[in-house]
Parts: structure tokens; C-alpha cells; sequence
């Protein structure tokens, strides 16, 4: 008998059996190198679902900021409000087990129809609300950022499980997750740099709202046709999403609309001229009694008595010094204060630091507040800076013979840090051994404890201060400081042509009633407590 080839001998002797291997899951090795469209297409839309939902966020913020004030406390509040809401819609997705790309599907709508009209409906409610229904607008408010937040938290896990079930060859667990969160971080980037610099200043709240809802039903749209084949509704849903980018479209188109009526029933009078600019929402309206301008929703002049305001402001420092030189002013982007200045002929150069260009760009070339202003921001004497006043403090070098401070009220922390005693010493440095600092230093009667907390920080630098008020009937009774290293002593002179300030009038301004008189036990406002914004929210927030 013939022996058979040596190798197949040796195939057919019996082999030890091997253990058999644990599955892995695939590793960069396993994967194929380049992505498929609709993964691609997957993970593109975890970066729009990011930014869109940060929108929402952001925009709920800066309205809140808008009607209600201290921007620090409403972005907090509702930054707060928002990553519990998501945190909840995170814990919620483990309910969903079944028909995960139809849930998605309706997410994304609901998430693009209610976030890209909430700060329409928001404008809109505080507009038809009365004034006493602030508490009624925090609740919708907060109502519909709990909503919105409690959506998004569902989206991301929702991806991650339809990514996992469809590419389960191609990503292990530990990549899937860094993939995601890649591309949801990148996209909270984006619009975290493009929401101030470009959405806001070019869209507005509202448009900017809508746009990012639309995108919203982008993905949903881009849903339905990917899994079509797994959806059982296809018809409805199509219908769903058809409806849901009409809804938004129409509120698109009409954006403008809505905006101007909500501004008209708020401002109450035509408005003439509007911007959102980096920093603040500029509205400019006109009426039978004048004109009038507006930040942020809050009064800063009226043209029927802005006068008594800026001579009560200006000339107390001015008269006082005797012959000013160089005069800084700090805020006061409107020109108002400039003007008054410029009726020093001694006067030989004014340093204006308004951080917004865009203040300084509409009083020097809009007719109508070129003429409030007497053409003062086109004077040569006059050099205009755009930057933080602050920071331009701790650089500058120059001394300055009057400076006169008109900043915003301290209603938040950005504005209070402006009145704070490390200001101050800064004010000092850059004033000469006869110079004089004014400050405008809200109500003191409205708010005494304020109004005393800004003299109390001005002396605590080891400045002479010497509070005065005027009567401004758009404002009511208003309080400045002025500011020395010696004891403030009565002008012998105003300029003419004043309409409100004299000599004789002038000694009744430092008088204060009772019920302005100095609180005790008041504290120094400093960076590190910022009591000051503290007590201007405590008083004026009895008013409301």
C-alpha cells in the first residue's frame, strides 16, 4: 500500500484544540479609512445640534439681560437653569428604547420650532405684559429655558445610540464618545465667538433665533431622508417637518415686523434709529416731547431736560478748576458732556473713551443727534478712543486737569467694577494737584445707599469728596460726586448761555434733605465684593 505525500500526512494528524477568542470591539486597525457620506453627514449634524442649542442659551441670556438687567445674574441664572434642563433630558433618554431615529426626528422639530421662536415669544410677552408682571415674564422665561434645555439633553444621547447601532464596525465605544463630543464642542465654540461678533450685531436676537431653529429642521429633514427606510410614518413625518419650516419661515419673514411693534409698544414712541452693537442694544426714539435714547432698554437722556442733567455734570468741575487744559471724559459717548466742555474757550484738548464705536459713529453722523450735540464729537479739540475705560486707565500716562466720569448705572458687575475704589486710585494718578473728577453716581433719593456707597469708595482712596443733586425731570432727583485732593470751593463764573446752572441755584445742590442724607455703616466698593451693584439692584428693585 502506497503512503500518502508527506504533507498531507502531516495535515491529517489531529491538532489541539484552541480556546476560542473573546470578541473585541474594532480599533483604528479594523476601521477603513476613509468615512461614509452618512456618517459624515451623522456626526456634522451632532456640530449643528451643539451650536444651535448653545444659541438658545445665549440668546435667552442676552434677552433677559435686555428687559430685566444685571446681565450676571440673568446669564447666570439661566446658564444655571439650562445645564440642569439638559442634565434632566440626558437621564430622560434612557426611556427611549424603540424607533430611535423616529425620536430623533421629532426632537430635532420640537427643539427647532420651540427654540427658534422663544426669544420672538419672549419679546413679544414682555412687550403685552404691564410692567407689574415681571414676575409673570420670569416664569415664562424660565418655563421655556427648562424646556428647551430639558430637548437638547436628549438630542446628543440619541445621536450616540444611532451612530452606535449603525456603525457599530466601525467605532469602538471609547471613539464614538470622542468623536461626538468633538464635534459638539467645536460646534459650542463657534458660536460662542460668532454669536456677539456676527449673529447679534447683523441678525438680531430674533432672527438669530429663527435662523438656528431652521437649522434645527435641517437635521431633522436630513433624518428623514437617511432612515427613510425605517421609518414607518415617512408621509407624516415629511408632513411634520414641511409644517414645522414654514412655521419658522414665516416667523422669519415677518421677524422684523414683530420686532418693531414689540420696540414701539416697550419704547412707546416711533423709533427713529436701532442697533445691536457688540456691547448693547441701541434704540433712539422721537415723540411730540423730544427725543429720546435708550441702552439696553434703559432711559440714558431725554432732549426736553438732558440740559439740567449735563450742566449739572459738567460745569461744577469745569468752573471750578478755573482755566482747563486737557479734560478726559470716560463714557459719554452721546457727545452731551463734550459739548458742555467745549464752552470752555481755555479748553485745548478732550479725551473721550466710549468703549462702543458704535455710540461715537451715530452721534457724530446722524443729523438728528448731531444736532443734541452741537456737532461736538467733529470738534478738532477732540480725540475719540474706543476701548474699556478701565484698561485704558492702567496704560494711559497722561494727567488730565478735569475728568468727567458718565458712566452707566452699577446694574451689574461690568458696569460696577467702573465704580469701584481701584478705579479711583486710577483717577488720582491721571489728575493734576488742581484738578477736579466728576462722577455721575445714580438717584440719591431712589437709592441713597448707593448714591453714599460711591462717595464713602471715592474717599476711602484718600480723594476729597463733595456730593451734589440735581432735579431731572426724566429722571427725577440725580446725584453726582466730585472729586479733588483739595476741598471743592464755589466758581466765580459759568459760562453763558446756560439753561438750568447758576451761581445762585449752585450752593442748593450740595444741601441734602433727610430722606437723601448719608446712611451709616456703609461698606467701600472694591472689585473683590462689588457691593455697590448689590445696593442699586436691592433699591431700585423696589420700583418694580
Amino acid at each position: 500500500m502506497s503512503q500518502a505525500p508527506k504533507e498531507l500526512q502531516e495535515s491529517q494528524e489531529p491538532q489541539e484544540p484552541q480556546e476560542p477568542q473573546e470578541p473585541h470591539e474594532p480599533t483604528v486597525d479594523d476601521v477603513p479609512a476613509r468615512a461614509s457620506l452618512p456618517e459624515v453627514l451623522l456626526l456634522a449634524s451632532v456640530f449643528v445640534i451643539a451650536a444651535c442649542g448653545l444659541v438658545y442659551e445665549l440668546a435667552a441670556g442676552a434677552l433677559a439681560s435686555y428687559l430685566l438687567g444685571d446681565s450676571v445674574l440673568q446669564f447666570s441664572t439661566i446658564i444655571g437653569a439650562y445645564l440642569f434642563a439638559m442634565g434632566v433630558g440626558s437621564w430622560l433618554s434612557r426611556y427611549i428604547d424603540r424607533q430611535l431615529v423616529a425620536h430623533f426626528l421629532r426632537l430635532e422639530l420640537l427643539v427647532g420650532v420651540v427654540g427658534g421662536l422663544m426669544p420672538a415669544a419672549l419679546f413679544t410677552a414682555h412687550s403685552l405684559l404691564p410692567p407689574s408682571q415681571v414676575a409673570g415674564f420670569r416664569v415664562l422665561l424660565y418655563g421655556l429655558v427648562l424646556l428647551v434645555g430639558t430637548l437638547v439633553g436628549l438630542e446628543i444621547p440619541l445621536v450616540m445610540r444611532i451612530l452606535k447601532r449603525h456603525f457599530r464596525q466601525r467605532y469602538a465605544l471609547k471613539e464614538l464618545v470622542s468623536q461626538v463630543l468633538t464635534f459638539d464642542y467645536l460646534g459650542a465654540l463657534l458660536v460662542a465667538v460668532a454669536f456677539p461678533l456676527l449673529l447679534v450685531p447683523n441678525l438680531g436676537l430674533v432672527r438669530t433665533g429663527l435662523f438656528f431653529g431652521l437649522l434645527n429642521v435641517a437635521v431633522a429633514v436630513w433624518a428623514l431622508w437617511l432612515f427613510r427606510a425605517e421609518l414607518r410614518s415617512w408621509r407624516s413625518h415629511a408632513v411634520t417637518c414641511a409644517v414645522s419650516i414654514g412655521i419658522l419661515a414665516a416667523a422669519m419673514a415677518g421677524a422684523d415686523r414683530l420686532s418693531t411693534w414689540a420696540e414701539d409698544r416697550f419704547y412707546g414712541e416711533q423709533i427713529v434709529f436701532k442697533e445691536s452693537s457688540n456691547y448693547q442694544r441701541i434704540v433712539v426714539t422721537q415723540g411730540a416731547a423730544g427725543t429720546r435714547l435708550f441702552l439696553n432698554g434703559n432711559l440714558q437722556f431725554h432732549s426736553r431736560d438732558e440740559y439740567r442733567y449735563h450742566e449739572a455734570l459738567v460745569h461744577p468741575a469745569m468752573a471750578a478748576q478755573g482755566a482747563p487744559r486737557k479734560v478726559l471724559v470716560l463714557g459719554g459717548g452721546d457727545g452731551m458732556a463734550v459739548r458742555e466742555i467745549l464752552r470752555y474757550p481755555s479748553v485745548e484738548q478732550i479725551t473721550l473713551v466710549e468703549l462702543d464705536p458704535h455710540m461715537t459713529t451715530l452721534f457724530s453722523t446722524m443729523p438728528l443727534l448731531k444736532g443734541l450735540n452741537k456737532d461736538a464729537l467733529l470738534s478738532p479739540k477732540l480725540r475719540i478712543v474706543n476701548t474699556d475705560a478701565f484698561a485704558w486707565l492702567e496704560t494711559a500716562d497722561e494727567i488730565f486737569d478735569v475728568i468727567v466720569i458718565d458712566f452707566p448705572d452699577p446694574s451689574n458687575f461690568a458696569l460696577g467694577k467702573l465704580y469701584t475704589a481701584s478705579l479711583y486710585k486710577m483717577v488720582d494718578q491721571h489728575l493734576s494737584a488742581s484738578g477736579y473728577a466728576v462722577i455721575q453716581s445714580t438717584s440719591p433719593l431712589v437709592a441713597p445707599r448707593a448714591f453714599w456707597t460711591v462717595v464713602n469708595t471715592v474717599e476711602s482712596v484718600g480723594l476729597t469728596a463733595t456730593p451734589y443733586h440735581a432735579h431731572v425731570p426724566s429722571f427725577g432727583e440725580w446725584g453726582f460726586v466730585l472729586a479733588s485732593r483739595r476741598p471743592w470751593s464755589m466758581p466765580r463764573q459759568l459760562p453763558d448761555g446756560l439753561r438750568f446752572l447758576s451761581l445762585d441755584g449752585m450752593p442748593a445742590l450740595m444741601s441734602f434733605p433727610t430722606d437723601m442724607a448719608r446712611p451709616e455703616h456703609l461698606e467701600v466698593n472694591r472689585l473683590s465684593n462689588q457691593v455697590l451693584v448689590h445696593e442699586f439692584e436691592r433699591e431700585w428693585g423696589k420700583l418694580h
